[in-house]
């Protein structure tokens, strides 16, 4: 009875927020038997680093492999300094440019410093996929493509649609899957983890370690962190992010500006909160400022702690709830007709008012959460979009020293 419910607690834990389970039977069977042998799951997740700076929004695998830690189970974080070298295009329309060596040393060590603030470094098993798929010679690439059809890997629809577009595919990005999937062979994993994009990886990785006599590993796919902007997933190009490395007052008011619609999904996937509390917190009747606070410290306390948590939000209050808009202000001019549906594109109109010298900075300072929109003494908030809904009369205080414009609506 002790064993069902230790089983049942494990199996709660392991599918908050996970989308799908390859599959949920297998994955219960295995928990048992790894609790029965005193034996912990080998739970993998690779991280290719493409890119310098990790955002919560790659934070949500890392924490779910976190929970595997808390649970007792053994972490395998795979830092693919080897596969990086294509990128995996599961979200490319087109072929990605191929990082350099000395590009991805200094990625894969920035990734792993900042996975530290989620796992615990301590006891995670760090692996570099060159360490095995840098010796591999072409007869053995050759072996290892023979396991892989054309017609099964064009049932990924990335692969699929470029294909019927007429957009080249490179024959390297074909190997991609079969590399991660050689990955979970290489450290013998129990579980993958990964984005809902990766559904197909993942998949590879199961077939190959049935074809090399190996039991297959169970695949968990988690949802793809919608941004701020509340429409694209999360993504520093598009600036609708929160960096793990962002300071607590930044942090704390990127996260105030998430939409309304989208705070459960965050407190499901970017805390730890316990899920009645969550439902607690955004019961109908309540006001979604006051969850949205807790959801922003939570947020904080992750990445920094509990004093830069409470700091920052009384910074933010002080700022944008207590703020003080001046009676006086200069007034900017917008022509009704120059208006898309209701909305200016911010960037040029940064530009305009003189307070960036370009578009590509006056995007770095929307990013970056510079622009707080000010449409009543009662309602303030960091605007971190490309596009702007006008109303007449409307203040944006922007920059560190907090300079406000009235913007006016005419004919």
């Amino acid at each position: 009875m002790e064993l069902q419910s230790e089983v049942r607690r494990q199996i709660k834990e392991i599918k908050r927020g996970v989308v799908e389970i390859y599959n949920e039977a297998e994955l219960v069977k295995r928990v048992e038997r790894s609790i029965v042998a005193k034996k912990p799951l080998r739970v993998k997740l690779g991280l290719d680093p493409s890119t310098s700076d990790i955002h919560i929004g790659h934070g949500v695998p890392l924490r779910k492999l976190r929970a595997f830690q808390d649970l007792g189970h053994q972490a395998v974080l795979i830092a693919g300094d080897f596969t990086a070298m294509i990128g995996d295009p599961s979200t490319q329309n087109t072929t990605r440019p191929m990082l350099t060596k000395e590009q991805i040393e200094r990625n894969v060590r920035t990734y792993v410093e900042q996975a530290g603030k989620i796992v615990d470094v301590k006891r995670l098993e760090i692996r570099y996929n060159s360490e095995w798929l840098a010796p591999m010679d072409f007869r053995a690439v050759i072996t290892l493509c023979s396991k892989m059809t054309v017609a099964r890997m064009l049932e990924r629809d990335y692969f699929a649609k470029r294909f019927k577009a007429g957009t080249p595919i490179a024959i390297h990005e074909l190997f991609y899957p079969l590399m991660q999937g050689w990955d979970s062979v290489m450290v013998n994993a129990d579980i993958e983890l990964g984005g809902q994009d990766q559904t197909f990886n993942l998949l590879v990785g199961r077939d190959l370690m049935r074809e090399q006599g190996l039991e297959p590993q169970i695949c968990l796919t988690m949802p793809l962190l919608v941004g701020l902007d509340g429409a694209n997933k999360m993504s520093k190009s598009l600036g609708n992010y929160i960096g793990v490395t962002d300071p607590p007052d930044m942090m704390f008011g990127k996260a105030m500006s998430i939409p309304d619609s989208l705070m459960r999904n965050y407190f499901e996937l970017a805390t730890t909160l316990p899920m009645e509390e969550i439902a607690e917190l955004l019961k109908p009747g309540t006001h979604p400022r006051a969850a949205k606070a807790r959801l922003a410290g939570e947020i904080v306390r992750q990445f920094w702690d509990d004093q830069a948590a409470r700091a920052a939000e009384k910074a933010f209050d002080e700022t944008f709830r207590e703020h003080k808009t001046p009676d006086e202000m200069p007034e900017h001019f917008i022509s009704a007709a120059s208006l898309t549906d209701g909305k200016v594109w911010l960037t040029k109109l940064l530009v305009e008012m003189g307070f960036a010298p370009s578009n590509s900075e006056a995007r770095r300072k929307i990013s970056q959460g510079a622009v707080t929109v000010i449409t009543d003494r009662d309602e303030a908030r960091k605007f971190t979009e490309e596009n702007l809904p006008v109303k007449d009369g409307m203040v944006l205080r922007i920059g560190k020293k907090k300079e406000h414009v009235r913007l006016r609506l005419k004919a």
